[in-house]
């Protein structure tokens, strides 16, 4: 979707949207401030390809940080007026990006239905040649990691896994800290659990969780008390999600965090070990004030109070074989250019 949005129109029309929202929805910005940075932004995305530069004149720079709200933003001031033109028959809309989640409300007539339902796809397409592809009208569709169901008066959901995955988990064997095993765990039981509407399907999704990493090359023995950890932390934290007021918590009070960020090393001392020293002589010194009641000069608070290891993964045999580097593959691109 990104590289098809073209970038004068998408300009003009969120330009005047931000100015015509300033001050009435939102309060917190300048909007020509912000307009003249969608231009700095969006007119001079620089490409570089080899040993040549492009300047990209139309569409979304690809992985640039502001393309998603840009995309969803676009998209979405022609949505409010397709969706108002077709509420009788759009149940529940739901887009993510360029992803989009709807109920359609049939017509009793087949021939009605159809021709209602070939005309609101064609009404999607009115928007500077963005183009959608819509799946057939169903009961249940693949979307995200999801697939959803109608069951009679209900929507059932289930995990979506796409077959070309090849759940290629990081085997026992490889450089890592200890806690990666134990979080992927966690992480993917916690989501199958919330993920599944039907307890028999979250329990078949967790099997074959278990009989991959046990594929991979982890000792099911090993993994069994962790996946029972982790089943025991899911349901606690379902429970707690369910009874839990969902109100707006104010999180300005939340301690500074300080991240350190280091090349795994399995020799390296702990995590732990690097926190507690942390403490010990730079947070909380013995006989020494701590850091965090420390001012600057200004009369600010001075210094986190907790100290987060971050690591990154060190080179692999990928990096090594695996050369993405274009330069080293035969003649530079600008030759190729200069031949013509």
């Amino acid at each position: 979707m990104y590289t098809n949005i073209k970038t004068q129109p998408a300009i003009a029309h969120i330009s005047q949207y931000l100015r015509d929202e300033a001050g009435r929805t939102f309060t917190h910005y300048n909007p020509e401030s912000l307009i003249e940075a969608i231009h700095i932004v969006f007119e001079n995305n620089i490409i570089a390809f080899g040993d040549t530069y492009w300047q990209q004149i139309s569409g979304t720079g690809m992985g640039i940080s502001p393309a998603p709200p840009w995309a969803t933003i676009f998209y979405g001031l022609y949505e409010s007026s397709l969706l108002n033109r077709w509420r009788h028959r759009i149940g529940f809309y739901r887009r993510f990006i360029d992803d989009v989640f709807g109920i359609w409300i049939t017509h009793p007539c087949q021939d009605t239905n159809e021709k209602l339902w070939n005309d609101f796809q064609e009404d999607m397409q009115h928007w500077h040649g963005l183009e959608w592809t819509c799946e057939p009208l169903a009961t249940s569709v693949n979307f995200m990691d999801l697939t959803i169901s109608i069951a009679g008066t209900r929507l059932l959901t289930t995990l979506y896994e796409k077959p070309q995955n090849l759940y290629l988990y990081l085997p026992p064997h490889s450089s890592h800290p200890r806690g990666i095993e134990t979080g992927l765990i966690f992480g993917q039981v916690l989501r199958i659990q919330r993920l599944c509407s039907k307890q028999e399907d979250a329990d078949a999704h967790i099997k074959q969780l278990f009989q991959r990493l046990c594929e991979r090359g982890h000792n099911s023995s090993s993994l069994i008390p962790i996946f029972s950890q982790a089943e025991d932390n899911a349901r606690a934290f379902l429970e707690k999600n369910n009874n839990a007021d969902t109100r707006h918590v104010d999180s300005t009070g939340a301690p500074h965090k300080l991240f350190l960020h280091l090349r795994y090393h399995p020799e390296d001392p702990p995590a732990h070990e690097i926190q507690q020293l942390w403490r010990q002589h730079v947070s909380q010194p013995r006989d020494e004030p701590p850091l965090h009641n420390l001012e600057s000069l200004d009369g600010r608070p001075f210094g986190p109070t907790r100290l987060i290891v971050a690591y990154s993964r060190p080179l692999n045999l990928r990096n090594t074989f695996s050369v993405r580097n274009i330069h080293n593959r035969g003649r530079e691109i600008s030759s190729y250019l200069s031949d013509r």
